[in-house]
């Protein structure tokens, strides 16, 4: 493969172990890679496309799952301020993101941001850690959206049973997700097929779940009862566990001596990091930031203006429906915004709010799959991936990235019961989110002359305020998930010394 410009320019010494590890990738450098004739782009989408994809991406599981489950286990009424605190965070990190995305309009998102304040070191870190969450946010949110199509299907699981494997007294039960594998396969054709495209069909499926959420807001507001939110931050109890009930409690509580326990405060707390998982997204729309026509304006308005769009329908939803029904009633883990209506005795509203998640659970899996394709893209370009995956096809789109991601998550959505997997999405983008917004501060002091289209304001006070906001986040995810994601990426160390740093184009280069 071609590349356009060999001279690779780095704030750093090149010489020496220690120090080509933190040389940066100028900006300048990461858009003139742009235009590598044969893994170049093509820049078909506007604002709007962009808009529609957060949107796409983010009103999924979390508005139809998520929402009832975090009620009835963690935060009873006050669910809907679970939603308000992770917004917040959300959005100082939103902030931070416009401002890069409209400063280094380049595939990659945090992964070419960090390579352009921190190095190469600190770069590789953020790619392998979004890698982890792309990839199992496609396979988790394809395994709900079958849950759903088997509703739809009058109660036929598309899952079936393939036996049992017992091995030295270890059991496992052999299961098939078809349904989830065949979402995949039709995705990764039409992503291949180009991101225009794919724009198209997010509308449409944006179209339908939106009515269907209005439809939720309108018919549930008619059953609201107020005496339903008292207590609205009920009273913390205790849950028994022992040694496994410690893994499973918040990091926060494990450190501060609060127990495992669900509702109060620790349980409100505990509840907005989780919650957390239904924003997750909205920094997808900076990974198309390279197929964006005039990114400087359009990408900082995709990205804020879907932000906006769904924080306002989460905390609508999360309102009515726990004016609904009481908390009480939504506790396990099979309560779903169906269940409320289906106590209500509105049992027409079941398939309703079925096919409205199957349209939503579709455009999540379609976004979060076209992040893990840019983000693999723009590290192979580097040649921290194999080079040869950077390449794009007639439609201006990485063809033989997209099926090789396709392949993995479907084997991943096919045969793997995630359990509590998902909250390791959500520490790997706030892990992202901290970086992004420490680049911010760093960027505007190294870089000060660099063209912005978009200006965080207040800095350095937002981009820090946005850090503490993330790592408080990250602070109240359960002890199990941080000891999975320091694991994840130790793994992530290993490769990089085995193969990244030995194929790095950047560090192939002499200043």
């Amino acid at each position: 493969m071609a590349i356009s410009d060999p001279q690779r320019d780095g704030t750093g010494p090149a010489s020496g172990r220690r120090s080509a590890l933190w040389r940066t990738k100028s900006v300048e450098q990461s858009i003139r890679d742009t235009d590598e004739p044969d893994a170049k782009l093509r820049k078909d989408l506007t604002s709007w496309d962009l808009t529609v994809f957060g949107v796409a991406v983010v009103v999924g599981a979390g508005i139809f799952t998520l929402t009832a489950r975090t009620a009835g286990n963690y935060a009873g009424p006050a669910v809907s301020l679970a939603f308000v605190f992770a917004a917040i965070a959300c959005g100082l990190a939103a902030l931070c993101y416009a401002e890069f995305a409209s400063t280094v309009p380049v595939a990659g998102s945090a992964y070419t941001f960090s390579y352009a304040t921190f190095g190469e070191l600190v770069a590789w870190t953020i790619g392998w850690d979004l890698i982890l969450e792309f990839a199992l946010g496609t396979a988790v949110v394809a395994k709900g959206w079958s849950q759903y199509l088997g509703v739809v299907m009058g109660g036929h699981s598309p899952v079936l049973n393939l036996g049992a494997i017992d091995i030295g007294g270890w059991h496992w039960d052999v299961t098939f997700d078809w349904g989830a594998v065949l979402l995949i396969a039709v995705l990764a054709v039409l992503l291949a097929m180009g991101t225009k495209l794919s724009s198209r069909v997010s509308a449409v499926a944006v179209a339908i779940k939106l009515a269907v959420i209005a439809l939720v807001v309108v018919v549930g507001a008619t059953y609201f009862k107020v005496d339903n939110l008292k207590p609205f931050v009920p009273e913390s109890q205790p849950v028994e566990g022992g040694a496994e009930g410690t893994l499973h409690q918040s990091l926060f509580s494990l450190v501060t001596g609060g127990g495992h326990t669900t509702y109060g405060w620790y349980g409100l707390l505990a509840a907005a990091s989780i919650v957390f998982f239904a924003f997750i997204g909205f920094d997808v729309v900076a990974t198309a930031a390279e197929e964006t026509r005039n990114p400087q304006r359009n990408v900082p308005r995709g990205i804020l203006g879907s932000l906006a769009i769904v924080t306002v329908l989460y905390v609508a939803v999360s309102l009515v429906l726990t004016g609904m029904v009481s908390y009480k009633d939504l506790q396990g883990d099979d309560a779903t915004l169906a269940t409320a209506f289906a106590i209500n005795g509105v049992t027409w509203a079941k398939n309703i709010i079925s096919i409205g998640a199957l349209a939503g659970l579709t455009t999540v899996v379609m976004v979060l799959f076209l992040g893990q394709t840019r983000v693999l893209f723009a590290m192979a370009r580097d040649g921290l991936m194999p080079r040869k995956l950077a390449q794009t096809g007639p439609k201006g789109t990485p063809v033989r990235i997209t099926y090789i991601v396709g392949a993995i998550c479907a084997l991943l959505a096919g045969f793997v019961d995630f359990g509590t997997l998902e909250e390791m999405v959500n520490i790997g983008t706030l892990f992202a989110f901290v970086l992004v917004s420490i680049g911010v501060i760093v960027l505007r002091r190294t870089r000060p002359d660099l063209e912005r289209g978009f200006k965080v304001p207040l800095v350095p006070f937002v981009p820090i305020l946005s850090v503490i906001a993330c790592a408080w986040l990250m602070f109240n995810l359960s002890v199990e998930t941080w000891l999975r994601f320091l694991v994840w990426m130790a793994l992530g160390f290993v490769v990089y010394y085995l193969y990244g740093r030995k194929h790095s184009l950047l560090r192939a280069t002499p200043e």
